[in-house]
């Protein structure tokens, strides 16, 4: 009896020390009875596989091009005037000499200002409508995508017939009321007011995706606060103020960062509404007529440099000062 027994009990102790390894419950040594240690596993590569395409053709779009124009920028490049020679910040000196330029700078920043102001405060007021539930709220948001999904060129072809001084909707409209006596040209006389009429364009466009982007966030806070706040006896303005904006900060703040990107790089609304007139180039367009028509690259090159550096560097700004993380 005792023999067997000492079997049984060394079979149970091998059995022991079978399961302890397979387990991964080995010592330092590769023993049982020492502290767990967690089995290698080989690397999964499928994931990296199916991602590499995508990053390969983001690498070749978007990385490239834009080292290249970074390195660029500091030459000049002259078709018209071979070879091309490092100028340093000569390209940059040039430009910010430039009148021309200087101007365009100040209407972009017209655009920024007008732009930016008018899809927060649009897009806001259009999610907090939509975020309650009413008959036809879905066909009235895909009716507000639509200006959102069209091209800027089909946009400013649109608007161009309702400002347009010969047989524009705006100046039928005014002068079938009794409102104007005569015909007026709206676009490019006054510098002010030709930005503002041509960023209202824009603005018609960008304003879609500013009240989605809201409308998301929106969506995220839960009712039980809204409930409380009734009960608490708080208004509409006083829970909009102090809960509905705060805790719609992260949203805000990515619609003003895509309304700020879309205003700084404004090129189809002002070309196509006004042309190369000066009273509203923005810097994209002095951009195209300085590297295609004055064939300067090299200055080009510079100036689309200097607005990614400005896109980038506000938009962090906005970012760091807009946007609060939320936890409910």
């Amino acid at each position: 009896m005792s023999s067997g027994t000492a079997r049984v009990r060394d079979r149970v102790a091998l059995h022991r020390q079978v399961v302890a390894v397979t387990d991964g419950d080995t010592g330092p040594s590769g023993g049982a009875g020492g502290p767990p240690r967690a089995r290698r596993r080989r690397p999964d590569l499928l994931p990296y596989l199916l991602v590499a395409p995508l990053a390969v053709f983001i690498l070749g779009l978007a990385i490239v091009p834009a080292l290249s124009t970074l390195g660029q920028a500091f030459f000049r490049v002259n078709q018209l005037d071979p070879p091309t020679r490092f100028t340093g910040l000569g390209n940059f000196r040039t430009l910010a000499a430039d009148p021309v330029i200087r101007a365009s700078i100040a209407n972009t920043a017209l655009y920024v200002v007008v732009g930016v102001t008018l899809a927060t405060v649009l897009g806001i007021l259009f999610a907090v409508t939509l975020q309650h539930r009413f008959r036809g709220r879905a066909v009235l948001i895909a009716a507000m995508i639509l200006p959102w999904a069209l091209p800027g060129v089909v946009e400013g072809i649109v608007w161009a017939g309702i400002w347009d001084a010969n047989s524009g909707l705006l100046n039928s409209v005014l002068s079938s009321t009794g409102l104007v006596d005569a015909y007026h040209v709206f676009l490019g006389p006054h510098r002010l007011l030709t930005i503002v009429l041509i960023e209202l364009v824009q603005v018609w466009q960008i304003t879609p995706l500013s009240a989605l982007l809201v409308l998301a966030a929106l969506q995220n806070i839960p009712g039980e606060i809204y409930e409380s706040s009734q009960l608490d006896g708080c208004s509409s303005w006083g829970t909009f103020r102090r809960m509905t904006l705060p805790l719609a900060r992260p949203g805000i703040a990515i619609a003003m960062v895509q309304a700020l990107i879309a205003t700084l790089n404004v090129f189809d609304q002002p070309y196509v509404l006004n042309g190369a007139a000066q009273t509203a180039t923005s810097v994209t367009m002095q951009t195209y007529f300085v590297s295609f028509q004055n064939l300067d690259f090299g200055a080009g090159y510079a100036l689309s440099l200097a607005i990614t550096v400005v896109t980038l560097l506000a938009s962090f700004v906005l970012v760091r000062v807009v946007y609060r993380s939320v936890e409910f």
